[in-house]
């Protein structure tokens, strides 16, 4: 006669007897598993694993029933518990790359009384012999970055709004207030005001903001116009010439405006020119060509703006462009190794920036728009200072902060903060 038992029940049949031996007798059976129609998909696999499990536990049950020592193999010790004493010894190294041969130009920004200007200190970009931070290659000088003021008041995020809502209709206060608060390193001061469509305010008393702006902070100076290609020479020829001597940077000469100006008025007055592209490489090589050979412009007076595409918006195209940009000018380019400036306030185009919530009705929760914001700055300024950007035009404090905080401690000018090697599996970074 045959019966089906259980294990489970087998263990207990031969649990509740006094047995002290068995002899001669042979369990024998087969395990049976019925998978139906299913089929093997992975929530089947778990269940026969778990059901697999459980027959274990049961066969060693009646394993120690029967006087077996389940725990080890006949005659083997119990392994000995070991603790992880130290991690193996690495080195990490980066190959020097034979084919980058050729530095990025050093370009100096204001100019202290030694030097003709009233400036305290200057900023000196470029000098790179490699992508940023690596380890085999100097990179002589740090991201620096320059926080907007208007010349006059403008619709802003709200986020950013607040920050200034005290000295919104004086620019000279404004640039006071990035500096002293913000840690600027230094003020771009855009003349918004000139641009014919909004007040067509004067050449002269343009220049007259930048002279105000220059007395009320000691740091170099972006000058910045409206946009507006027919104004913009006049407006920055003028500005120029009432900074004379303070090297500032004159945002910005560009194919569809008359470079040619903009550019004697940097010469004649001793400024820097932004050279301004819109995304595309064979552009910035002609219009710096034009700038050196046809306006006669010193390779030291030059930084280009490849134009910055905000996250989300195109930022891997601009990423894209900035470093095959700064690789051309590694490899012996000579008309695109000049340091690199990015727009990083585009940042703020983007409408997960500013929006209180996605307007589509089926999308998921987008959050504070307090946080959106400033790590739509930051993640668009990190990316690109990637990809060699030299100089950061910014906005909101928080975001020049951070901003701030991760470059300079990739560039070394800033300790880490400690860290423990040996937790590295459960550390929360």
């Amino acid at each position: 006669m045959t019966k089906k038992i259980k294990l489970s029940e087998l263990g207990s049949l031969l649990g509740g007897l006094d047995i002290e031996a068995l002899e001669g007798v042979k369990i024998e059976g087969d395990v049976e598993i019925d998978l139906g129609q299913m089929g093997l998909n992975p929530q089947m696999a778990y269940a026969l694993g778990h059901e697999t499990a459980q027959i274990a536990f049961h066969l060693m049950n009646i394993s120690k029933i029967l006087g077996y020592p389940v725990g080890q193999m006949p005659g083997a010790p119990a392994p000995a518990t070991k603790r992880l004493s130290k991690l193996i010894e690495s080195k990490f190294s980066v190959g020097r790359m034979e084919e980058w041969k050729t530095n990025i130009q050093e370009v100096v920004l204001g100019a202290t009384s030694s030097d003709g200007g009233s400036r305290k200190s200057t900023v000196t970009l470029g000098g790179e012999g490699a992508l940023p931070y690596y380890f085999d290659a100097a990179m002589p000088h740090r991201n620096h970055i320059t926080m907007d003021v208007f010349d006059m008041p403008i619709n802003m995020a709200k986020a950013v709004k607040g920050n200034y809502e005290d000295v919104i209709n004086s620019p000279p206060e404004w640039a006071k207030k990035v500096v002293r608060d913000f840690g600027a390193d230094m003020v771009t001061i855009h003349l918004i005001s000139t641009d014919p469509n909004i007040k067509d305010t004067s050449p002269s008393d343009a220049a007259r903001t930048v002279e105000d702006v220059l007395q009320a902070v000691d740091v170099p100076i972006v000058i910045g116009g409206s946009g507006n290609p027919e104004k913009d020479p006049a407006v920055l020829e003028k500005a120029a010439e009432s900074a004379e001597g303070e090297r500032c940077l004159l945002a910005s000469a560009s194919l569809n405006l008359d470079y040619a100006r903009i550019a004697e008025a940097a010469k004649k007055y001793n400024h820097v020119v932004l050279s301004w592209t819109q995304l595309e490489i064979n552009a910035q090589k002609e219009l710096n060509r034009k700038l050196i050979k046809q306006c006669g412009v010193a390779r030291e007076n030059i930084i280009m703006d490849p134009t910055t595409a905000a996250l989300g918006y195109g930022l891997d195209y601009a990423y894209t462009n900035m470093e095959r940009i700064r690789l051309a000018g590694l490899t012996g380019d000579t008309e695109l190794n000049f340091p690199m400036s990015s727009g990083t306030t585009n940042a703020w185009g983007a409408r997960e920036a500013w929006m209180v919530s996605s307007p589509l009705k089926e999308d998921s929760d987008w959050g504070a728009r307090e946080y959106r914001g400033p790590i739509w700055e930051i993640i668009t300024g990190l990316t690109l200072s990637l990809a060699g950007n030299d100089l950061f035009m910014m906005m909101h404090p928080t975001a020049v902060q951070v901003l701030k905080e991760i470059t300079q401690t990739l560039y070394g000018s800033k300790e880490a903060e400690p860290f423990n090697l040996e937790n590295w599996v459960s550390a929360v970074i």
